[in-house]
């Protein structure tokens, strides 16, 4: 979750969102949240307990954690410089014959490597898949679908509930991002390029990036003009709801496919106009706003508070109308 909002703040910086750009980016993120599904149902299968509460939620400028050495996340304008010194690193493949590595790791694939060995290790003298917990996972793979620059054949959704399927589960958490050992492909029909290659299109000028809008660098909500904190605190309860709602889609206590359509109505409808919005409006002669990507502390009931957020900044705001309208729907139609 910490490579998520540098992703979606460098896609929110450039002006056309329907570019090739944008898109491409879009996709790295849409897989990041399938690896986020992933390994949260790895973790309930293991008969572990997922907490996406405010802890979970980073703070930027952060460390990626565990990588060594060092790597700084931070909210930055997508540039080349950006895609090449933050993200083509944090999805960089491992080198041939690199060792498996855990607690401190140098590629996110010697990481996953060694998670696999444990596994392995851990299975053959014990049933440690007993409580896989499958009502609590999000497996159907009707609840992901591929978006532009991905292919289906890559990977999805998917139960676990032995070794075996925990390292199929691994791999498309791999194939997809870092590859293995620069390997350009993600699926087999070379539809798809791996992230590390897709941020290279980038990087390398082979896909422009195109106009961006000259947000500042890790935005705080506190510091922006008291005109703009309502819209950031609209764009941060939208962002915290979308925990909140992973958290649930854990619990089995709520139809799956409605809080699925919640997920990705808040991320779409709510998140991305909100956000663009804020990209949009100037702080000075040279830089503009942005999301801050905080947690949001809520009073009360969290889709109740949100719609009352986005109704009130849209009085202010009258862009935002159409945005409060269209979260009305999605949170109304989240509660079936």
């Amino acid at each position: 979750m910490s490579t998520i909002p540098p992703y979606l703040y460098a896609m929110y910086s450039i002006k056309d969102q329907k570019s090739d750009a944008a898109c491409l980016i879009a996709s790295i993120a849409v897989e990041e949240m399938l690896h986020l599904a992933l390994t949260t149902n790895l973790l309930l299968a293991l008969g572990g307990e997922p907490d996406f509460g405010v802890d979970l939620i980073p703070t930027f400028p952060s460390l990626l954690a565990h990588h060594q050495p060092d790597l700084t996340l931070e909210l930055r304008r997508c540039t080349p410089e950006v895609v090449r010194d933050m993200f083509m690193v944090i999805e960089r493949p491992e080198d041939p014959g690199s060792p498996p590595e855990d607690d401190q790791y140098e590629t996110l694939g010697q990481y996953y490597a060694a998670l696999e060995i444990a596994i392995e290790e851990l299975s053959a003298d014990m049933d440690i898949f007993a409580n896989h917990q499958p009502d609590r996972q999000l497996s159907d793979p009707s609840y992901y679908g591929p978006v532009a620059f991905d292919a289906a054949d890559s990977g999805g959704l998917m139960l676990i509930d032995d070794a075996v399927s925990a390292r199929q589960a691994l791999e498309i958490v791999v194939h997809q991002g870092e590859g293995l050992c620069y390997e350009r492909w993600a699926d087999p029909a070379h539809q798809e390029l791996t992230h590390f290659y897709k941020f290279a299109q980038l990087a390398d000028g082979t896909t422009p990036i195109g106009e961006t809008w000259p947000v500042v660098d890790n935005p705080r909500t506190a510091e922006l003009p008291a005109e703009l904190q309502p819209v950031s605190d609209l764009f941060n309860a939208v962002y915290t709801l979308v925990f909140r709602t992973m958290g649930e889609l854990c619990t089995a206590r709520r139809s799956k496919g409605a809080l699925v359509g919640l997920l990705y109505g808040l991320m779409k409808d709510g998140m991305a106009p909100v956000a663009c919005y804020l990209a949009r409006r100037p702080l000075s002669e040279t830089s503009n706003a942005g999301p801050t990507f905080e947690w949001y502390e809520f009073d009360g009931d969290p889709e109740t508070e949100t719609l009352a957020l986005a109704r009130d900044v849209a009085r202010s705001h009258p862009e935002l109308d159409r945005t409060a309208a269209t979260m009305a729907k999605v949170l109304t139609q989240g509660r079936g």
